[in-house]
């Protein structure tokens, strides 16, 4: 995703999505993911004050089809422009900012937490040649030290409850971005997604042009066959294809927040 700040039509200012930057090889806010081992990581832990400053840097975020129906009433909901039709929440909407995260790495009150973000540091990685997954968390400085404060495996070399919360949110985690990969999948091969500009104005007669992400076509919606409709309605898929429909209303609210937080730098 794009976008570009626009004023008077004649000056632009080309802005890239994401800064939303990783590896290639690696997913969104990964650097170094470490499967933990009781011997070698007796005495490594999670590193206290840890918050969400990781995530104050990018403007979407997958998210999972299960929690579509709650994140409609926080965020616009898009889909990435590739074949898997990968849903995305919308965060904000210029480069490299995240409307919800403050300056000291707090969410902001009574706002939705995707689960992409909820799951970090932690994320499974699969055995080559297996089905197999192994709990993994980010080796990073900003992440982990050797203490015993919020330790990941007791003194019986056991996981602490920190270390098989995780395990089972990664679990679940798995399991729904499995289903949702299908539902992308299949949006993408029916040709129901299609290409969307968002229009954002702001201050000073500025507008904000928000590209490369997808919506749902409702005309093409409307226009699906019978049988599909109907196997989608027994799949589950429908209230999660309306949350999306209806998480349109949200670009109101980054607009609105944007707008803030423009007259925040100004002052």
């Amino acid at each position: 995703m794009a976008n570009k700040t626009k004023q008077n039509a004649s000056q632009d200012k080309k802005n890239g999505a994401a800064g939303n930057k990783a590896s290639p090889s690696l997913p969104l806010f990964y650097k170094n993911p470490m499967p933990l081992d009781a011997k070698k990581h007796a005495d490594l832990s999670l590193k206290t004050g840890f918050n969400f400053s990781f995530a104050k840097t990018v403007n979407a975020v997958p998210i999972n089809m299960v929690e579509m129906p709650l994140i409609c009433h926080f965020f616009p909901i898009a889909f990435s422009p590739d074949a898997t039709g990968t849903p995305v929440a919308i965060l904000g909407l210029r480069d490299n900012e995240n409307l919800f995260v403050d300056d000291k790495g707090s969410w902001q009150n009574d706002v939705y937490i995707p689960a992409y973000i909820r799951r970090y540091p932690f994320i499974f990685s699969e055995v080559p040649g297996g089905k197999q997954y192994t709990l993994c968390v980010d080796n990073s400085p900003e992440i982990v030290e050797q203490s015993d404060k919020q330790p990941f495996f007791d003194k019986e070399s056991d996981p602490t409850q920190l270390t098989k919360d995780a395990l089972e949110f990664c679990k679940s985690y798995h399991t729904a971005a499995q289903q949702t990969l299908a539902f992308g999948e299949e949006l993408a091969k029916n040709d129901l997604l299609i290409e969307k500009e968002a229009q954002i104005n702001i201050e000073e007669n500025k507008r904000i042009s928000f590209s490369g992400f997808r919506i749902i076509d409702e005309k093409k919606l409307a226009e699906l066959d019978d049988s599909k409709f109907l196997e989608w309605r027994k799949k589950g898929w429908l209230p999660i294809i309306y949350a999306h429909l209806f998480s349109g209303t949200q670009w109101s609210r980054l607009s609105r927040l944007v707008n803030e937080q423009l007259k925040t730098e100004k002052s």
